[in-house]
């Protein structure tokens, strides 16, 4: 057994989530046992900074500089803190927190490569050094230099830990983005059949509106319960789903640099042909998130899946659950934690195995989820001076 770390902060930057996990075995004999999760809220003025980031304010050297140091501290304090009483890790798997993502085929003004790129902030040797902990991250660049999107990363952690041999399943995470992974039962060559996208906006548009109609005295709808007073306008969510991105066939990735501040303000100008009240207006975000999820199962799967596993922060917000069940029908919606994965922390022990992985040097993409050309071991191993010392 290997004692090992994952962080993890996502699109929603509501936090660090991180997960004390004690993983055997390989890939597909992979076991884990959660020993403890916690998620540590970023302090209010770097949170404010990170999302003024996403959105496009631009930055000096000095100031990035600044912000990466500032993050990776935040990441190397969680990672103490969720030791707290506990054994020691042996190594620590870090995400990182995504502050620009750029899809391969996705081009800036002066594309320079054919590539996506992917930036993460949170340098995994400082980490190393403030914990003593050997650290893995910058997972995503070795799938993108391959060619693929660098993202989503799960679905192989997924096919290992909620495959079923009776089942096709979805999983369904929902965090500002979300993304699915389709796993087939688990015979004959079923790996190879593993699917996994980004489909579309998640909490990220819900937040920024909440933000938006409290004048930032709150930052999210708790339980979906605004929404769930008010009515979704179905003539907008159809309007709204003919954006481009949606009719992508997968390997397909996104961020907030496509649903960000913009992308709402753009949606509120629509809206008020309909002369939307603010509730009526998150049910039909929240609308927007649901419809983009089973539209995306009914075009790219081939055929429906007999039950969807939910994790994620959306997977506590009761009305997108419910309004979820509805689109889906017959469909079982459930959560992880059914099936005995945590939902609140799936992500977190994901970058843990791929850190797992990576020591080990066993491969942590799908070639056929991101588009790569090859599988390929994902991230840069930092071991802390006293082990450079010591070795």
């Amino acid at each position: 057994m290997t004692r090992v770390i994952g962080l993890m902060s996502g699109t929603s930057v509501d936090g660090i989530d991180a997960a004390l996990v004690e993983i055997s075995g390989s890939d597909l004999d992979l076991k884990i046992e959660l020993l403890a999760g916690a998620t540590y809220g970023y302090p209010t003025e770097l949170r404010e900074k990170i999302l003024a980031v996403c959105a496009g304010t631009p930055l000096s050297m000095a100031e990035l500089a600044a912000l990466d140091d500032a993050i990776a501290f935040q990441f190397a304090q969680a990672a103490l803190a969720i030791q707290t009483g506990l054994p020691g890790a042996e190594l620590i798997g870090s995400h990182g927190q995504t502050v620009y993502h750029r899809p391969l085929g996705v081009k800036g003004e002066q594309p320079v490569t054919t590539l996506g790129y992917s930036l993460q902030l949170g340098r995994g040797e400082v980490i190393a050094e403030i914990t003593g902990i050997k650290t893995i991250s910058n997972f995503r660049v070795a799938d993108i230099a391959a060619g693929g999107e660098g993202a989503p990363l799960v679905p192989k952690i997924d096919a290992c830990l909620l495959r079923s041999s009776t089942h096709n399943r979805c999983i369904q995470n929902i965090g500002g983005i979300s993304n699915v992974t389709y796993l087939p039962v688990s015979q004959g060559n079923w790996l190879e059949q593993v699917y996994g996208w980004d489909t579309g906006p998640g909490n990220a548009l819900l937040d920024l509106a909440v933000e938006y109609f409290t004048n930032g005295s709150k930052t999210y709808d708790y339980n979906g319960e605004w929404a769930a007073s008010g009515t979704p306008c179905e003539a907008l969510v159809e309007q709204w789903l003919a954006q481009e991105f949606f009719k992508i066939p997968p390997p397909k990735s996104t961020g907030r640099e496509l649903f960000s501040r913009d992308y709402l303000k753009q949606c509120l100008v629509e809206s008020e042909a309909y002369n939307l009240a603010p509730a009526d207006f998150l049910a039909t975000l929240t609308e927007l998130t649901v419809a983009s999820i089973v539209e995306s199962y009914r075009n790219f799967l081939p055929h429906m899946p007999d039950e969807v596993l939910l994790c994620g922060g959306g997977a506590s917000n009761l009305y997108l659950k419910q309004r979820l069940q509805i689109r889906l029908d017959s469909v079982p919606v459930l959560t992880t934690d059914q099936v005995g994965l945590s939902r609140d922390f799936k992500e977190a022990i994901a970058f843990a195995v791929l850190a797992y992985w990576r020591n080990l040097g066993i491969p942590g993409n799908l070639p056929q989820v991101t588009g790569a050309s090859e599988a390929v071991c994902l991230g840069n191993l930092y071991s802390p001076r006293s082990q450079h010392q010591s070795s």
